[in-house]
Parts: C-alpha cells; sequence; structure tokens
C-alpha cells in the first residue's frame, strides 16, 4: 500500500492545514503518542520492580515512531478494531529482537488493555495540542486588549439585527471578542488541567494489574495498582482520575465542549470582520499577505481570508461535538462497543479546527486595520436618531410635565414618537422635527445639541472595556 495516496494533507481543510494542531494530531504525532504512553508505562512498571531495569532503555530504542508503518497499522487496525493491538505486535517483535530480548518485550503493555493506551494516548495529544491552540488564543487577546484601549473613545453605530442601534465605540467591540475568546481561553486551559489518564485493563477493574502488583515489595512497603496508574499519570502530566472511565466519557465530552466554544467565539469575531469588511461598510480590513486573498476570477477582489476559515472552522466543529455527545450517550457494558471508536475522528477534528481557528484568529487580531473614517461616516449616516432611545428616556418626561402644567393634552413619548416617523418617511432633519415638538422652554438649544451627541450616550463602555481588558490580558508573541 503506498502511504501516500492515503495520507490526509489537509487539501480540503484549509482551515487547518498547515498549522501547528495539524501537525501534532497528524498520524504519525498519534502514532508517537502510543508509544510515549507505553514506553512511560514500562518506566513505572521497572520503578516498582514489575519489569527488569534495563526493559525501559530496550522498549526506548524501540519507541520511534519513524520506525514504523502507519498505513500499515491502519490496515491491520481492522483485525482488533483499533490500531494499539498491530502496533503492541510489532513494537514487542522490534524490542524483542533488542538488546532488552524477550524479558523487556514481555513488559510492554503489562496488565493494560488498549483502550487504556488509545484513550490515554489520545488525552495526552490533546494536552500536547492544548499547548498551542492556548498560546495563540492569549496572541490573539493580547492584541485585542490593545485594539480595544487603542479606540476605547473611538465612535462607531452599533448594530441590532443588522440595523443600526445606538451610538458605541470600537474599542467596546474589540473587547466584545476579547470577553468571547478570553472566556472560552480560560475554559480550554481548565478542560487541558483536568484532562485524566484512563487505565482499567480488561473491565475496569485493574484485576490483571493488581495481581501483578501484589508480588512487588518495594521499599516502604507494597505497591497497589492504583499507585501505578498515579505514577504513570505523573509522568504523562494527565491528571489523576477518581476511577477508570472506560463506558464514562465525560472526559472526552467536556474537552469536546470547551474546543467548540473557542471556535464558537473565534467564529463571532470572524462574522463580524466579513461584515465590515464590506466595501459598502468599510469600517476594518484584514492584514495582507502575499498569495493570500486574491480570486482566480476578479484579480481587484482582497477577500477576507482569514475570516472565511475561521468561520468555516466554527461551523463544522458542533457536528463533530454532537458526535462526541452520541458516543458518550450511546457507551455500553464495561467497553464501549462501536461508540468508542467513533470518537476518535471526532476529536482530532476538533483539536484540528480549533488549532486551526486560533492560528488565524491571532493573526486576524494582531493585524487588523481599522478605519476611523468610515466609522465616522457610518454613524453620521445613522443621523440623531441613532440617539432616540436618549430622547425618549430624558425630553419624553419633560414634555409630558411641560404639557401638564400647561393643561396641554397628548403625551411625550408620542409626539417624540410621530417626529421619528416622520423623519423616517420623509427624510426632514430629525431635530429640525424634534425642535417643533419640543419647545426651547422645555429644552433649551444647548441641551438639545448635547441630546443629540452621540458622544454623550456611550453609558459605561469605556468601565466595560477596562473590565474586560483587564480579566483577559493574553500574552504577546515572543
Amino acid at each position: 500500500m503506498d502511504a501516500a495516496q492515503s495520507a490526509d494533507y489537509g487539501l480540503l481543510a484549509p482551515a487547518w492545514a498547515g498549522t501547528p494542531a495539524a501537525e501534532l494530531t497528524g498520524d504519525r504525532q498519534l502514532l508517537q503518542t502510543l508509544l510515549d504512553v507505553e514506553l512511560e508505562w514500562v518506566r513505572v512498571l521497572a520503578a516498582a520492580g514489575l519489569a527488569g531495569p534495563s526493559a525501559p532503555e530496550a522498549v526506548a530504542e524501540a519507541s520511534d515512531a519513524s520506525q514504523y508503518d502507519a498505513a500499515s497499522l491502519a490496515v491491520r487496525a481492522q483485525g482488533g478494531g483499533n490500531p494499539v493491538i498491530p502496533l503492541l505486535a510489532d513494537l514487542r517483535a522490534r524490542v524483542r529482537s533488542g538488546p532488552g530480548g524477550a524479558a523487556a518485550a514481555a513488559a510492554v503493555h503489562r496488565g493494560a488493555t488498549s483502550q487504556d493506551v488509545m484513550d490515554t494516548a489520545l488525552m495526552l495529544m490533546s494536552r500536547r495540542a492544548l499547548d498551542v491552540i492556548a498560546s495563540d488564543a492569549d496572541r490573539a487577546a493580547a492584541a485585542l486588549g490593545n485594539l480595544a484601549r487603542e479606540h476605547a473613545a473611538t465612535l462607531c453605530v452599533a448594530r441590532t439585527l443588522t440595523q443600526h442601534s445606538t451610538p458605541s465605540t470600537f474599542g467596546l467591540r474589540a473587547a466584545q471578542w476579547l470577553h468571547g475568546v478570553g472566556q472560552a481561553t480560560t475554559s480550554l486551559r481548565t478542560a487541558a488541567a483536568a484532562l485524566p489518564l484512563q487505565w482499567g485493563g480488561a473491565s475496569g477493574t485493574l484485576a490483571a494489574l493488581t495481581t501483578a502488583a501484589a508480588g512487588a515489595q518495594p521499599e516502604g512497603g507494597r505497591i497497589s495498582s492504583l499507585d501505578l496508574t498515579e505514577r504513570l499519570a505523573d509522568a504523562l502530566g494527565l491528571s489523576h482520575p477518581v476511577a477508570p472511565w472506560q463506558t464514562n466519557r465525560l472526559p472526552v465530552t467536556a474537552l469536546g465542549n470547551a474546543l467548540q466554544d473557542f471556535t464558537a467565539a473565534a467564529g463571532k469575531m470572524a462574522n463580524d470582520v466579513l461584515l465590515l469588511s464590506r466595501p459598502e461598510i468599510g469600517e476594518v480590513s484584514e492584514p495582507r499577505a502575499a498569495g493570500r486573498g486574491g480570486s482566480s476570477a476578479m484579480p481587484q477582489k482582497q477577500n477576507p481570508v482569514l475570516s472565511v476559515l475561521i468561520r468555516s472552522a466554527a461551523l463544522a466543529a458542533p457536528g463533530h461535538g454532537v458526535q462526541l455527545q452520541a458516543a458518550a450517550a450511546a457507551a455500553d457494558d464495561e467497553r464501549p462497543s462501536g461508540s468508542w471508536h467513533v470518537e476518535w475522528q471526532a476529536l482530532r477534528s476538533m483539536l484540528r479546527l480549533a488549532g486551526g481557528a486560533a492560528a488565524h484568529l491571532a493573526e486576524l487580531a494582531e493585524g487588523l486595520q481599522v478605519h476611523t473614517g468610515a466609522l465616522a461616516r457610518n454613524l453620521d449616516s445613522a443621523g440623531p436618531l441613532v440617539v432616540s432611545e436618549k430622547i425618549m428616556a430624558v425630553a419624553a418626561p419633560l414634555l409630558d410635565d411641560h404639557m401638564e402644567r400647561n393643561g396641554m393634552p397628548g403625551s411625550g413619548k408620542e409626539m417624540i414618537s410621530e417626529a421619528v416617523a416622520a423623519s423616517l418617511s420623509s427624510g426632514e432633519p430629525f431635530e429640525k422635527l424634534l425642535r417643533g415638538v419640543v419647545p426651547v422652554q422645555v429644552l433649551s438649544d444647548a441641551d438639545l445639541l448635547s441630546l443629540l451627541d452621540p458622544a454623550q450616550y456611550l453609558g459605561e463602555a469605556a468601565a466595560l472595556i477596562e473590565r474586560i481588558t483587564a480579566a483577559y490580558p493574553g500574552k504577546p508573541s515572543a
């Protein structure tokens, strides 16, 4: 079999192809992670007197993934339903033929089952990938914090349900992007710290390991199988589980949820950039890079490709998350049949999508161009109606009081609403119509001018920016 014919280089997955997460989750890296788990287990056994002292060195010599044919292992995995089984056969054969001989080969995988190694390797692979994802997310957070502070006073028009709503600042918009990204990154780190070892033996009782450990008498007393699994968890940098979790798949779904939350937070910013970079809006532009954003047919175009790729990841991730949840719900007996197997690709896809989104998001946030002229133009196009909420809150009660004191019928709220409707239908300046409704003795010209100033209706925007940027400082690239 030609391995190159079945290798996945990501031609159909530009959201993650070529990113660090792609490399850390490829078949070669998964194979290396499986070997790393087997090797650390032999080291734990040797330290406890359950394997010869030379066994770890012998196994280490055979634990380089480049020594194995991943394509052959993939095909042979069909025989037992997972790649650990054929890998063990090759690993033991390689160790047996080396300086460690049969004794070292016998120590490989002792007291374990293939699900122990596979689940633990996936947790280890996930932790390594999460380190890179979180690092890129930190870069994005630091850049968004800088944008938020730089544009804390840059006025813009907020939009709700796609329409102009009230005045805001671009700094608050960037801070809200940061709020989502920072919160999701915190969840990723929490998930990474909680990734547990999975080690339960054939049926989750650790029976074979307990029997083997019963004969070991290390210094300080007899060691238990649970002691051994905790040592393995420490060696791999994984958390200690309360118990084996062969059919309790919540560690996997928790990881999937964190990854999905991150792609959603990244997708929110990408959606906004796609909208704001439309030529007719023109408030932001993606950073330019040679060979990126061009069109095969329309050379004048500069497509916002980073945002497109991030958005594609955000749209794809939930499907894989549903797959993980469905698999967890379908787990049966003491070892899942089929539902466990379907997790592998779904989890790897989510790691890749989140990794690709994080890498692209960091570049987008660090290089985002903000066009203050367009922000001002679009705010001006909204006109004074953009502060109609404030006008209603301030002027309507004053008008009601004026009419009541003078015995005049009507409602201030209704009169202002009619002025708004008239301005929208006729195009007549709202401030002129408003002055016709609200006499100068109710609201002076200076007070009316202040009332119509969008800069005077920003609420707690500045304070919110400070709170968000302080909560999620991020870390710029070294």
